[in-house]
């Protein structure tokens, strides 16, 4: 008979929940900030960290569910969180013209101690060996 999945909110997920809730928290509040005090200066740098702080709430709640369609939204926003961390983060380090602000990928998250780059794989990871066996 097969084995249920484990809940990603046990054990070492609690931490990972927890590093999430907090990169949700800090790149929403950046961005808002940013989008209500400077939007003209950088406004795709600017949204672009809002649909970081967006990817990482909805991480956060995938993770910390319980239940098939939790498990979905955390496989697809972090899978989403990783190809964006991939591609702004090597568009700015070959053209940064285009964003004269940093995002919270730019250049693989540099200005978050490059944890950007990291949460994804780790969140994979951990996706990966919680699934039904």
């Amino acid at each position: 008979m097969p084995e249920a999945p484990r809940a990603t909110s046990s054990g070492p997920g609690r931490v990972l929940i927890a590093v999430y809730g907090i990169f949700a928290l800090s790149a929403t509040a950046r961005a808002g900030v940013q989008i209500a005090g400077k939007f003209h200066e950088a406004p795709v740098a600017y949204l672009l960290s809002a649909l970081a702080g967006l990817v990482y709430i909805l991480a956060t709640i995938g993770l910390a569910g319980h239940g098939p369609g939790y498990r979905r939204l955390a496989w697809t926003a972090v899978g989403f969180e990783l190809v964006g961390v991939l591609v702004i983060g090597t568009i700015t380090v070959f053209d940064k013209g285009d964003f004269p602000a940093d995002t919270v990928w730019s250049i693989y998250g540099r200005g978050y101690g490059f944890i950007p780059l990291v949460l994804p794989l780790v969140g994979l990871w951990w996706l990966r060996r919680t699934r039904a066996r």
